[in-house]
């Protein structure tokens, strides 16, 4: 019986995941392809404004997310992993929504048009997607599978942590939002998903760099709930959140912090080149030996 033909979604990484998540990145596009989606990335993507431009020049901040609309083409769907950027296009296609006349005029900056109808969805939205279309029979990933074969990921203990960023402002909250999502796609994968006490605290996010003195007692309170609930991983679907866990967090006992595009191509047994791994400075790999998800 041929193989169903890929799901087509287009896909802005961001800043984060083409430079220091670049780990990220490609357990994504690697768990994708084994959930039968096909990315295209969209060509040319600039940096959504991030907070910066968005606190210091709001028309800047909207100009730069308007420029990355006019890039996604209709007719699919928009997937963001990072959930700044997600909120970032989201707020400016609400914004162009609203306003035409602003529309319009990014529409010549930019030479394209903006789809306001553009569906933007996060990758935990577009994973739980897949789940509903393949219960319904609708689409066939190879998830379920995969899963099969492989053993998903073998009842790992893991500390959901969504971080503050994925909560989101609830007028940019999709349709169905809710908090446990991670939780329950953790679980789909064969993972234990805990319940543990700050999985919501924020972790610093960017005053990393200029105020570390707060920064580090935030995720220090977070990898010490995690180990108090016999959690043996962090698992975030914030690129931000992972690098500020790992590098701030000064912690005698630390657990490995993976992205959830990390753990969902372990569960469906994508084998992760040499260097992927190496990218953590909590090295995760003696855990997923011990789990057999890893060789």
């Amino acid at each position: 019986m041929p193989a169903a033909p890929p799901l087509e979604i287009s896909y802005y990484p961001g800043c984060s995941l083409a430079t220091s998540a670049s780990e990220a990145n490609e357990s994504l596009k690697e768990a994708c392809r084994a959930a039968g989606l096909g990315l295209h990335e969209l060509e040319d993507w600039n940096c959504c404004g991030t907070s910066s431009a968005h606190a210091l020049d709001r028309g800047l901040g909207l100009s730069l997310a308007a420029r990355n609309l006019v890039l996604a083409p209709p007719g699919r769907p928009l997937m963001v992993m990072c959930p700044a950027c997600y909120k970032n296009l989201a707020a400016a296609q609400a914004e162009l929504r609203a306003d035409p006349e602003r529309r319009r005029a990014e529409e010549r900056r930019w030479g394209g048009t903006i789809d306001p109808d553009l569906r933007i969805v996060t990758f935990l939205e577009m994973v739980h997607f897949l789940r509903k279309l393949g219960e319904m029979g609708t689409f066939k990933p190879a998830v379920r599978g995969a899963l099969a074969l492989n053993n998903g990921l073998a009842g790992l203990k893991a500390a959901p942590y969504h971080g503050c960023a994925s909560m989101l402002p609830p007028r940019l909250r999709p349709a169905g939002f809710r908090p446990a999502l991670m939780s329950e796609l953790l679980s789909l994968l064969g993972a234990e998903p805990l319940v543990w006490a700050l999985p919501n605290r924020c972790c610093g996010t960017f005053l990393t760099v200029a105020r570390p003195d707060i920064t580090t007692p935030l995720v220090n309170q977070i990898m010490q709930a995690a180990l108090d609930a016999g959690a043996e991983c962090l698992v975030t679907a914030c690129a931000m959140c992972q690098l500020n866990i790992e590098v701030r967090c000064d912690l005698p006992e630390r657990l490995p912090t993976l992205h959830f595009s990390e753990a969902m191509a372990l569960a469906l047994g994508v084998q992760a080149p040499p260097g992927w791994f190496a990218r953590h400075l909590v090295d995760p790999r003696p855990l997923l030996r011990a789990r057999r998800l890893l060789a």
